[in-house]
């Protein structure tokens, strides 16, 4: 439940990258490419913060975090890149 919960407040954190994106006047389609890069940025840290959390102070070891961490960061990344590439 709780990776569910973290890749939801993933594609929110998009959302959010995005709708600054639009607010800001003027804004164009390298606007919110600059958007889908920082959100990718800004996630990855938050995927790795996951990570070593999980390493470090839950008890698991890398290589039963490291899916999960591929899970995280991987799938609203994904849909943000080919969101970005096909609509946007």
């Amino acid at each position: 439940m709780r990776t569910a919960v973290i890749i939801l407040c993933g594609f929110l954190l998009w959302a959010a990258c995005v709708a600054v994106a639009k607010l800001v006047p003027g804004s164009t389609g390298s606007s919110l490419t600059t958007a889908t890069i920082v959100f990718v940025v800004i996630w990855l840290f938050a995927a790795a913060a996951n990570l070593w959390v999980g390493v470090s102070k839950a008890g698991y070891s890398f290589a039963e975090e490291l899916p999960i961490f591929l899970l995280i960061f991987l799938l609203p990344a994904v849909v943000a890149a080919v969101a970005r590439w096909k609509w946007f």
